[in-house]
């Protein structure tokens, strides 16, 4: 990437465990993106706010109460109102296999459950970004 890439990561709802998005935020800064961290309790509006005025390259959420479903449903349908339904949406949490799969068909990009290797976060979300920089 000749742009240094933005990525906001954020934690919706109430989950008040962040160990795992600060985890990824600092390693998504140390392989040289521009990392824009909300912290703990954010709603899918100022999720989406906050990315609308950063304009930023890729979202990262991490969810671990159990709303993953209505919560991302709500931030695509949030992004898709702004025009950036392009911005590429990735999540972190514990996920159920079913609900992973159901989510990537509402428009996230990639699901990461605990364990995930930060090398292959990293690659998807540069991967991402590239791909969504060709199609500007």
């Amino acid at each position: 990437m000749t742009e240094r890439a933005r990525v906001l990561i954020a934690k919706p709802g109430l989950d008040g465990h962040d160990r795992g998005a600060k985890v990824t935020a600092r390693a998504l800064r140390d392989a040289g993106m521009e990392v824009i961290y909300t912290g703990l309790r954010q709603t899918p509006e100022m999720v989406v706010e906050a990315a609308l005025q950063e304009d930023v390259d890729a979202i990262g959420l991490s969810i671990l109460s159990g709303a993953h479903m209505p919560l991302m449903a709500r931030v695509l349908e949030l992004l898709a109102a702004n025009d950036m339904s392009d911005v590429p949406v990735f999540l972190g949490g514990i996920i159920p296999d079913e609900d992973a799969a159901a989510l990537r068909t509402m428009g996230v990009t990639a699901v990461f459950g605990p364990g995930a290797s930060l090398d292959d976060v990293i690659a998807a979300f540069r991967a991402a970004i590239a791909a969504r920089r060709l199609n500007e």
